[in-house]
């Protein structure tokens, strides 16, 4: 099997690089499909895709069976304030994924993204519902997702929410480090969702990516909280003497407008490969005791 992720430098990108290499997840073994896959693993760098021309010049000499593209802007300030960026990234990117994929006959696994949803209920988004995204971030996403199911007939696209992974910068390690350097901290706790570790995600992308079993799918930890519970279980977990008190969004104005619930429910998992993501509470354990801090 011939394999190319892309936004390979990052957090889930890593991940999948270093699993599909150890033939292995944390959860357990991955598909026997994957048994001296093949994997290219590209970023910004070396291939920018929401540049037309230049996917159409790499994939011209180049054959793949699964794509999985984990290539995104997801500084959701960074995407209010620009924009074209983010569409280029987030919609333009993908679009041309989906039309290089379909004419080679590939897989394509788009991942995406719990902003797609307004936030403004209280019962866990099912794939099948509405869309209504209000920032700019998932408007982007959103109509990524519609770009890939338009322009691929063999395509996958996986929500998930809250990434934390062993490299790069997430909120996980912000907390710890911020923790550390101030003693005492506050957090949100009028946002809900479910924190998602990306070995987990990882492991599930590559279940589905085996399959053909098009469509739609929720992947994230297992449970919802809010930021506030989240902070207070890493302190806990790394043993760094903080307070953590409760604060509301208004506490903390921006213009880049936050889900504040967006926990997803994984019926598509369910019915098909297997829901084995971890309780956010374990795989967050288990990170903790895995990361090295400072890589």
């Amino acid at each position: 099997m011939d394999i190319l992720i892309t936004g390979g430098n990052g957090q889930l990108g890593s991940e999948l690089s270093g699993i599909l290499a150890a033939g292995r997840a944390e959860i357990g073994p991955l598909p026997w499909e994957y048994a001296g896959a093949r994997v290219t693993s590209v970023d910004v760098d070396t291939l920018d895709i929401a540049d037309n021309a230049a996917v159409e010049k790499f994939f011209a000499a180049r054959q793949f069976d699964l794509i999985l593209n984990c290539a995104a802007m997801t500084n959701v300030d960074g995407c209010q304030t620009d924009a074209d960026a983010a569409m280029k990234a987030n919609a333009i990117g993908p679009r041309n994924l989906a039309r290089a994929a379909d004419k080679m006959g590939a897989k394509l696994l788009h991942v995406s993204t719990d902003y797609v949803f307004a936030g403004d209920g209280d019962t866990p988004y099912a794939e099948w519902d509405v869309c209504t995204p209000k920032s700019v971030y998932g408007k982007s996403k959103h109509l990524g997702e519609q770009y890939v199911r338009e322009q691929c007939r063999r395509y996958f696209i996986v929500r998930t929410s809250w990434l934390y992974g062993y490299r790069g910068g997430n909120f996980v390690k912000t907390i710890v480090k911020a923790g550390r350097e101030r003693g005492a901290l506050k957090v949100v706790n009028d946002q809900r969702g479910n924190p998602t570790n990306a070995n987990d995600l990882a492991y599930h992308l590559l279940k589905i990516g085996v399959t053909d079993g098009y469509g739609i799918y929720h992947c994230t930890g297992n449970g919802e909280c809010t930021w506030y519970d989240f902070a207070c279980k890493i302190i806990e977990l790394c043993g760094v003497e903080c307070t953590v008190t409760p604060c509301t969004t208004a506490e903390f104005p921006s213009r880049t407008p936050r889900p504040a619930f967006s926990a997803l429910d994984h019926g598509m998992l369910r019915v098909t490969v297997g829901d084995e993501m971890r309780r956010w509470q374990d795989a967050l354990d288990c990170f903790m005791k895995n990361w090295k801090e400072g890589e």
